[in-house]
Order: structure tokens, then sequence, then C-alpha cells
């Protein structure tokens, strides 16, 4: 079913009824097929707050535009975020995709960079141009690990530390009153716990906590992938059916946290923003909604799957219902996933080994994070990338799940050029590092 869901609106409405101008800005942050899930939430997410009243000229939309006319979907420019529901793509602004879709182009556009952004892109491009009493609304969704948020050949790093700076400055220079971030990935929580202020106007939930992986969910079998995450349906589809300017962001988070039973929903941040309206940074035209009437087949819990393990399962159920050569194929591409796994896997414990003399593997893999030297594990990430690129760290899941160990390593007393020199080491001599130079 193709729903065009455009709706005419006075843009002035906004302003004028609940003081200053609503932005939003939404990011899917990965690409390839198995990934559909991240476009389909933002495509999504677009229509709520556009039918919610937010023109098209202050919101902004990165995705990667890869997944509607992939030969791998079924149905050429079309793409669901429900079972059997609505075509979420059509109409969906399409400001950065491709290569344009990185970390540096996102922190030029939410700081309203303009010129940032043409002198990276040689075009001009639409940026978050707000003002005093604006609020704006971002909402990202992609894979993640211990301060990183993944983009599609690179990532934004380091606990908020980047962004950070992007929302101090944004308080500092009163250039909008009120942001909402709302974060799509595994152990999301890491990139504010601990780190985010409470007194800088800026309200964040996230889908999982620093040490967990989030959820996809609703399994397709005609478009054979995974149409959504668990996080990001919860918090649309409480959208869809609310009156957004009656029900605050600590009542939707509430309902969020406790009907995502696979992770844990956290906030961050101005707590006490959650008195606000949703309807303040998702649009207030909440009738004119038209997923309100869509009905929901199944709750998203029941086929969850860990993001890491999409891929896998992909492959699981493909060859389920396989047969012959098309059988083999599926086989084949499950059993080079799962040596990657192990290889990936066997690549880090490597590293542990050389930097400690006991098997210290499991408890850097599994214990709590807490960041305070950034330097240490920004250089480490770097390393890797830079001697194990076939390690592809940032499509990699099962890599990024293992960068906690790395981590971890950075916040003990071990030297640091000592994790650096191991992390050479074992790239040099691993096979699937030294075949890609």
């Amino acid at each position: 079913m193709n729903v065009l869901f455009y709706i005419p609106v006075l843009s002035s409405f906004l302003s004028i009824a609940f003081g200053g101008n609503h932005w939003a800005l939404l990011v899917a942050g990965s690409n390839g097929y198995y990934n559909y899930r991240h476009q389909a939430d933002i495509c999504h997410a677009y229509h709520v707050i556009r039918s919610n009243g937010i023109p098209d000229e202050r919101i902004v939309v990165m995705m990667y535009d890869d997944i509607a006319n992939s030969p791998d979907n079924p149905v050429p420019n079309n793409i669901i975020n429900h079972p059997d529901g609505p075509n979420v793509y059509a109409g969906v602004l399409k400001d950065y995709t491709k290569e344009e879709v990185t970390p540096e182009v996102f922190l030029k556009v939410l700081t309203g960079d303009a010129a940032g952004v043409k002198k990276l892109l040689g075009r001009e491009g639409k940026v978050i141009n707000s003002g005093p009493d604006d609020k704006i609304f971002v909402n990202f969704a992609d894979h993640g690990a211990p301060g990183i948020l993944a983009f599609p050949n690179d990532v934004v790093s380091h606990h908020f530390h980047e962004e950070r700076k992007v929302v101090d400055g944004r308080v500092e220079a009163k250039s909008s009153s009120r942001m909402v971030f709302y974060i799509e990935a595994c152990e999301s929580g890491s990139m504010f716990d601990r780190i985010l202020e409470s007194n800088i106007n800026v309200f964040v939930t996230t889908a999982a906590n620093p040490d967990e992986s989030s959820y996809a969910c609703y399994y397709d079998d005609k478009r054979e992938t995974y149409l959504g995450d668990v996080y990001s349906v919860m918090w649309m589809e409480d959208s869809d059916k609310e009156d957004l300017s009656a029900e605050t962001l600590q009542s939707q988070f509430k309902i969020v946290k406790k009907e995502t039973n696979t992770s844990h929903v956290m906030e961050y941040g101005d707590l006490s923003m959650g008195k606000l309206k949703v309807g303040d940074f998702q649009g207030n035209l909440t009738s004119n909604n038209p997923l309100r009437s869509f009905a929901l087949k199944f709750h998203p819990t029941l086929d969850a799957v860990p993001s890491e393990d999409v891929q896998m399962e992909v492959l699981k159920r493909k060859l389920s219902k396989s047969n012959g050569d098309e059988q083999i194929r599926h086989k084949a591409a499950l059993d080079a996933l799962m040596k990657r796994k192990d290889s990936t896997e066997q690549f880090f414990k490597n590293i542990v080994g050389l930097v400690t003399k006991f098997h210290l593997y499991d408890i850097f893999l599994r214990a709590p994070l807490v960041f305070t030297d950034f330097k240490c594990y920004r250089e480490s990430l770097r390393l890797v990338r830079e001697m194990c690129p076939s390690l592809d760290l940032v499509q990699n899941d099962y890599a990024l799940r293992k960068l906690r160990v790395l981590a971890n390593m950075c916040e003990t007393d071990i030297p640091h050029e000592k994790i650096w020199a191991a992390i050479g080491k074992v790239s040099y001599e691993t096979s699937f590092c030294t075949s890609a130079f």
C-alpha cells in the first residue's frame, strides 16, 4: 500500500502556538540490505513528525538510500516498518544520501554550519538553522559500541565527546532552547552515561544501557529481513496513537521502557525536561497522523534478536526454507559469517593475551565500563582500523561488540603503548589482516 502521508501544514502554527520553531534531524547511519530496519525506522520517524506539523524546510533526513530499490527488495520503491504495514518510503526527504552520510556532515548539520557542509560536499545543504526559542529533535538509528555511533564508513565516537561540544556550544550561544535525542544503537547509553551534564537543556533516551545490545524485530518472510528495531518501533507506535500535545517526554519514556523488555531503555541529561510535551519536539498536530488507525499484528519483542545476530538469523531463516543450489549458497554464506565471528573474537583475545599474564579476555569483555581516558581508546580504534582493515570494524557487528575489551584495557594501569603495540603485532600476525595489504 502506497501512502503519501502528505498533509498541508501551516508552518507558522507551531511557532505561534508553542513558542519558537521545531526542527528535526533524522539519521539512519547504516547501509546494506540486512540493515533494512534502520532506514525503515527513520522513514517512519519522518512521517511521525511530518504528519504532526513540522514542515519539510525544518526537517533534515540523512540515509544511505540503498534499501528501497535494492535488488534484494522484492517490492521496489517500498519500505515498511511493520508487518504488512504502509509504505513509509513514500514522500520521505533525501537531504543527504550515499557517501554524504558521514559523521562530519552530521555534526555540521546539527551545528547549523551551512558553510561547513558546502566545504565538505561542494554543494549547498540543509542544516538545523535554529534560533534561541527553537526546539530540536534528533533521532539516530544504527549500530553502536562503547562510545561509538556508527556511520556507513566511519564513526562518531567517544562518549558524546564531540557531540557534547556541539550541544554545549549551541546552549552557550543560545541558538536553541531545548534539544531531545532518541538514539537506537547497541550500548548507546555509553555515549552519555556519566558524561552528559544535567544542566544544558538536553534530554536523551537510548535503546540500551552502556553494556548491552539493542534488538531488531518484525522479521518479514517476503522481504527476508527485519523491518524495525524494538526501541524505535515502540516510541513511534506510541507517537502514532497518542495526543502528543498532552503526553510528556517522561510519560513516553516510561511506556517505551516498560514495553522494550529486550534491553534497558535509558534516559540522560536534563531530566527535568521530562515534563515537557512530546509534541514540543515531534510536533503537535497528532490528529493528522495517518498511522493512528494502523492495527498492529503482534508485539515487536516476540521475534526480537540482538542487533549483532541479525545477519546470522536471516541466513538461518533463508537456509531453512531453501533447497538445491540456493541452499548451498546460503550455507556457504552462513559458514563464512560464523568464521568471521570466530576470527573477530580471536583477534581481540590475542591482543589481551599479549598485554596480560592471565586469561582476562572475558573480564575485559563483560566488565562495566566507565570512560575516563578517551585518548587511549581513540588511538586503539584508529590502529585497529588502519592495521586490520579487513576486520571491517564499522560494518562488522561482532567487532563492534568486542571493542569493550579495548576500552576496558585502556581504563586499567596497562601502559597505553603496550596496548597499541599488541594491536600492531596481532594485526601483523593475523592472516585475515595481512591479506588486505
